[in-house]
């Protein structure tokens, strides 16, 4: 079974990068790092699988931070969750939501949330076998 790591340090994230990437690809590289750390002072925290081949590359990782909204009270908020595509269909990304699961669970918190693309249907599927249920629409306006 996949072990579920906390990232760290500079290597754990720099470990994490392709699927970032892969998630993200308007990020760039060189900037990654920096990115995630400024993150960090907002709670940002990732948490990740490794290939089973190589333990240095990440395969899957989910990244969120908690939250005290009006409407929800105290959570954990699931910014980004992804798995490359020749892991998906392993259950990588229901471990990583059943950990956050339990990390928001343990601290007494009244939800987990996210916000999923519109058309991200396999993600969705994912999410409602978890338990997740649709409960909002998430609006968005480029200034």
């Amino acid at each position: 079974m996949p072990t579920i790591q906390t990232a760290r340090s500079d290597a754990d994230f720099q470990a994490c990068s392709e699927v970032i990437l892969f998630l993200r690809p308007l990020l760039q590289k060189e900037n990654l790092l920096a990115q995630i750390k400024e993150m960090q002072q907002e709670d940002y925290q990732i948490v990740y699988i490794t290939a089973e081949d190589d333990p240095s590359k990440a395969v899957a990782f989910a990244g969120f931070r908690h939250m005290n909204k009006l409407f929800s009270g105290k959570i954990i908020y699931i910014d980004d969750l992804a798995c490359l595509p020749a892991y998906q269909g392993r259950g990588y990304a229901g471990l990583l939501l059943d950990h956050i699961k339990a990390l928001a669970k343990a601290e007494g918190l009244r939800s987990v949330q996210l916000d999923s693309g519109h058309a991200l249907h396999p993600a969705h599927r994912v999410y409602h076998r978890q338990g997740f249920h649709i409960s909002a629409h998430h609006f968005s306006q480029p200034l």
